[in-house]
């Protein structure tokens, strides 16, 4: 895959005063009735890194995705996007995120054009910049031959695909990837990887990535291992495997979320 035209997060935010971290999470607190999905999370992410969110199913990954992207409110806690409170700066923050959502949110029966046109409309891109992003990003991910298609015509690769270049259509700063990868074959698998670390290099973006399968983990600069709402460990693969008990990063999940 040749790389996403570049912008510059980092640039960006350079422009409205500057911030260190990408993302900050600070006492991130939420509840369903007795259970607690998160428990007081802290967490900071810096720009230009791939960091993925390993934890088994029910680990809250999703319950936290669902905050970051405003789709819930935290009980208690802070979210900040390049220094935007999206609690008070809602719009701002949410402009600055890109979205990969585990279940498809394609419209199946607009053809892929159409359905990056409405993204491109939501977030107020002008029709001639807007067409040559699509353009590019078509190019890009080898979509070109398949604008005019209907989503619903394509495989699941091609439509994760399609997912991504409309969440790298506004070029945001920090990219949120919902266990993307399920379905998909193991070319698919790795294309979409390869994409994703692509635009870190090329654009200074950020990447949480949450998933439950440890070779995507080992894939990351930074690994954090959530486990029922509470963060077991942070660091390098290597370190992360450490922190749990040693041997492979595998063995060590497992036993650590038994």
């Amino acid at each position: 895959m040749s790389s996403v035209p570049a912008s510059s997060p980092d640039t960006a935010a350079a422009g409205a005063g500057a911030t260190p971290q990408r993302l900050r999470l600070a006492g991130l607190h939420k509840r369903y009735g007795e259970r607690v999905a998160l428990k007081s999370l802290d967490l900071t992410l810096a720009p230009r890194s791939f960091v993925a969110l390993l934890g088994p199913n029910g680990a809250g990954k999703s319950t936290l995705f669902q905050l970051l992207t405003g789709l819930f409110a935290p009980d208690a806690g802070e979210v900040e996007v390049d220094g935007l409170s999206l609690a008070r700066q809602t719009r701002q923050a949410l402009a600055r995120i890109g979205v990969v959502f585990q279940q498809m949110s394609l419209d199946l029966d607009l053809s892929v054009r159409r359905n990056l046109q409405f993204h491109a409309q939501l977030h107020g891109l002008p029709a001639a910049l807007a067409r040559t992003r699509i353009e590019a990003a078509a190019e890009t991910f080898g979509l070109a031959k398949d604008l005019q298609r209907a989503v619903r015509e394509l495989s699941g690769g091609n439509r994760r695909k399609v997912e991504l270049a409309r969440a790298l259509l506004h070029r945001p700063a920090l990219i949120l990837m919902d266990e993307p990868t399920v379905g998909l074959d193991p070319k698919s698998r790795r294309d979409l990887l390869a994409a994703i670390k692509d635009d870190v290099a090329q654009r200074g973006s950020t990447v949480l990535w949450a998933t439950h399968l440890v070779e995507e983990a080992q894939a990351a600069d930074r690994v954090l291992v959530l486990h029922r709402g509470v963060l077991l460990a942070d660091g390098a693969p290597d370190a992360v495997t450490a922190q749990l008990g040693g041997g492979s990063l595998e063995e060590a999940f497992v036993k650590a979320t038994a």
